[in-house]
């Protein structure tokens, strides 16, 4: 693997791990504080994490593969948009199975779907939302 590409992985990994830190510590105090039900925490949750994760992915983590073009901008945003959603009805769903189902205690079930579902995210940004298009 290049250097690039591990550096690269390195960066994806810290903004991953911060929005992931930010969206289970969102849902935590949504659920602890405001006695909201988990599953609906993990909206809120969500929400916050989004924006770190893009700004995070957009200047730092891939910042050397977007194009300085305003719509390759646009087409970046609406793409991870696309990308997060997609892990977000993951996360939801898992999220749903591990408590319905097993019977997790939601913050262990929480722990383990925003991380398994950071892979994707990764894969998919890199590959489809970040990517540099030739003009």
């Amino acid at each position: 693997m290049r250097l690039i590409e591990l550096l690269r992985l390195a960066r994806f990994g810290i903004v991953g791990l911060s929005a992931a830190a930010v969206h289970y510590w969102v849902v935590i105090a949504l659920v602890e504080l405001l006695d909201i039900a988990p599953l609906q925490a993990n909206f809120g949750g969500f929400f916050v994490a989004f924006w770190l994760s893009y700004f995070g992915h957009r200047y730092w983590t891939f910042s050397d593969a977007i194009a300085s073009h305003t719509d390759c901008k646009h087409s970046s945003f609406l793409k991870f948009l696309l990308v997060a959603l997609l892990g977000f009805c993951m996360n939801e769903l898992l999220f749903y199975l591990l408590l319905r189902y097993a019977g997790w205690p939601y913050y262990f079930a929480l722990a383990a779907v925003v991380f398994t579902v950071a892979v994707m995210t990764y894969v998919l940004s890199r590959l489809w939302a970040f990517r540099h298009a030739a003009h």
